[in-house]
């Protein structure tokens, strides 16, 4: 057989652990807490099916053709109406293009701004798509730990002052895994940090949509006076993650070159999805689906909540997140992580291990992240209490 060499970038590239542990749940048997899909009953279905039909009876042409590099026009001046609007955010310096979901951002970003070798600082943990994406072109990855109200910011600059960083990737809001939100003084002291240490900011807002209890905070690209943040959105979380519409607000000349980098990839996100996002913004109701969603989680929030305290009790601490998919849960001492996770795999329950989401793979910890926002109510009870009985030896 033919022996294949790997390029350097994939070759030490691991499969992302999230994915790999999926495939167990294909076993209609194995109650999956490890997943990071939105809650099924939240998809605007019939309205999808309502617009669907609108757009080959009207338009059947314009979804089904070739459309721009940068996307449907229409929906780009909508983006950035609703973005003023509802974030204060966008400058005359700033453009906004659509992207094939929010992890093609960090990819196109990557593309034009790091050579191999350069550092990119990370929340440590962080998303493993994200993380894989900035190993794939061989960057170094600085990872600054997160505390209760964010990223440990005297620590994040301890680290940069001998050490050169092209951008910082955080997610502010609900953060994957650690549920964790950036305080707001915590945001400005980042964008202050930014501008001292002279890097760019790449915030990942994916769950921002997502909150169940507490006040919105202004995004950090709202802050940006200079030209420094780039902002990711997506609909993922807001309408469905199969459509793969997500978008990018960035400083024109970023966003030129991204551009570019988008043309060697897809040449453009499909027409068909961006309109279907275009007509659900623009003929319903966006605050009223959000509210929707918001008291679809915070039911399965609560009720997962109080799944833990009553079944894990002392065996694990947890910060109480304000909104979006997950559990940060760290377990007792005298708990080892990944004999955990095995025997829950083994009592078909997949839980996700938290060394999937460390900026240093080979770092020890003793988090899971459990998922709240796909498992039904039964499967939810189901699963949590056989790792009640796992985590006290029953």
């Amino acid at each position: 057989m033919t022996e294949y060499i790997f390029s350097d970038r994939i070759a030490g590239l691991k499969p992302s652990a999230v994915r790999e542990i999926l495939k167990s749940t294909s076993d209609p048997n194995v109650v999956s807490l490890a997943a990071g899909n939105p809650a099924p009953e939240a998809f605007p279905k019939e309205e999808l099916k309502t617009i669907a039909t609108k757009i080959f009876n009207e338009e059947p042409i314009t979804a089904l053709q070739y459309g721009i590099t940068e996307g449907y026009a229409p929906l780009i001046e909508l983006l950035k109406e609703y973005l003023k609007k509802r974030y204060n955010m966008g400058t005359e310096n700033d453009e906004l293009i659509i992207t094939s979901g929010a992890t093609q951002i960090m990819d196109l970003l990557t593309k034009v701004l790091c050579n191999e070798g350069d550092v990119v600082a990370c929340e440590n943990p962080s998303f493993i798509g994200s993380l894989n994406c900035f190993r794939s072109y061989n960057c170094k990855l600085l990872g600054i730990d997160i505390e209760e109200d964010g990223i440990n910011v005297e620590q994040f600059e301890e680290k940069i002052k001998d050490c050169k960083v092209k951008f910082l990737y955080t997610i502010p809001n609900f953060q994957n895994p650690s549920g964790v939100t950036l305080s707001v003084e915590k945001r400005q002291k980042v964008y202050e940090l930014a501008k001292k240490y002279d890097f760019l900011v790449l915030e990942d807002n994916p769950y921002g949509d997502l909150r169940v209890e507490g006040e919105d905070l202004p995004t950090i690209k709202s802050l940006d006076t200079e030209g420094r943040v780039i902002y990711a959105g997506t609909f993922s979380k807001l309408i469905a993650p199969g459509i793969r519409v997500g978008y990018v607000l960035a400083p024109k000349a970023l966003i030129s070159k991204m551009t570019v980098g988008k043309q060697t990839e897809d040449v453009h996100t499909p027409m068909f999805n961006q309109l279907l996002v275009y007509h659900f913004m623009k003929d319903y109701d966006i605050d009223e689906h959000i509210n929707k969603m918001s008291q679809i989680y915070k039911k399965k929030r609560d009720l997962m909540l109080s799944l833990i305290d009553a079944h894990l009790g002392d065996k694990v601490t947890y910060v109480k997140p304000e909104g979006g998919m997950f559990v940060w849960c760290k377990l007792c001492n005298d708990i080892d992580m990944l004999t955990f996770c095995k025997e829950a795999v083994n009592r078909k329950v997949a839980v996700v291990p938290g060394t999937a989401f460390l900026t240093d793979e080979n770092e020890k910890t003793n988090y899971i992240r459990l998922n709240f926002s796909t498992p039904t109510d039964d499967d939810m009870k189901k699963g949590i209490k056989i790792l009640g009985d796992i985590a006290n030896g029953r």
